[in-house]
């Protein structure tokens, strides 16, 4: 037998022993885990104060429509902080539901963490018409002014929204982050 014969069958062996070992470590087709992705995303968990994990949702408590799936999703997908997957599940929202205000406000707060204010002037627009300023959208506008530099404009909207519930967290949150944000200039595009 000759060298390169010899060296041909070391090779095969030691293919066929990485291969034996890679599968070993395979589990079955059938008994696989679900792979997450949009449509199938993994869940959502948050831990409370007894260190209990909680999920958003418990799927026997939820009673299922398939035009609220996208609202659902965005939501989840918000808080997440994946804003491009939560933006579109939006849109997707307000395709389906034109006058639900809540897509409109997620799809809004989704634009203005996407830096497309443009978009989100235009979905807080929308969600006014359908439902007028409410103290929620007040503060969401003062946090996308805050986002774009406006600081001035951002005082104004978390003010009118802090006169309206001087106790809500999020909107004394926003307050805070705006009064430290004033030790930088502020300028206009």
């Amino acid at each position: 037998m000759g060298i390169i014969e010899l060296m041909t069958q070391v090779f095969l062996l030691l293919a066929a022993g990485f291969l034996a070992i890679a599968l070993a470590g395979c589990e079955p087709v059938g008994d696989a885990p679900p792979v997450a992705s949009i449509e199938n995303p993994p869940p959502v968990s948050k831990v409370d104060d007894a260190g209990t994990t909680l999920t958003i949702q418990d799927p026997g408590d939820v009673k299922y429509y398939g035009s609220d799936e996208p609202l659902r999703l965005g939501q989840q997908y918000f808080n997440r902080g994946i804003y491009g997957t939560a933006e579109r599940y939006f849109q997707r929202a307000v395709e389906k539901a034109p006058k639900d205000p809540k897509a409109w406000i997620g799809l809004a707060a989704s634009y203005d963490r996407l830096a497309r204010f443009d978009l989100a002037d235009r979905a807080y627009r929308q969600a006014i018409q359908l439902t007028g300023e409410t103290t929620q959208i007040l503060n969401n506008q003062g946090y996308s002014y805050m986002l774009r530099g406006k600081l001035t404009a951002a005082r104004e909207k978390l003010n009118e929204a802090f006169q309206r519930e001087p106790d809500n967290p999020t909107i004394l949150n926003n307050m805070n982050l705006l009064n430290g944000s004033y030790r930088f200039i502020e300028r206009e595009p």
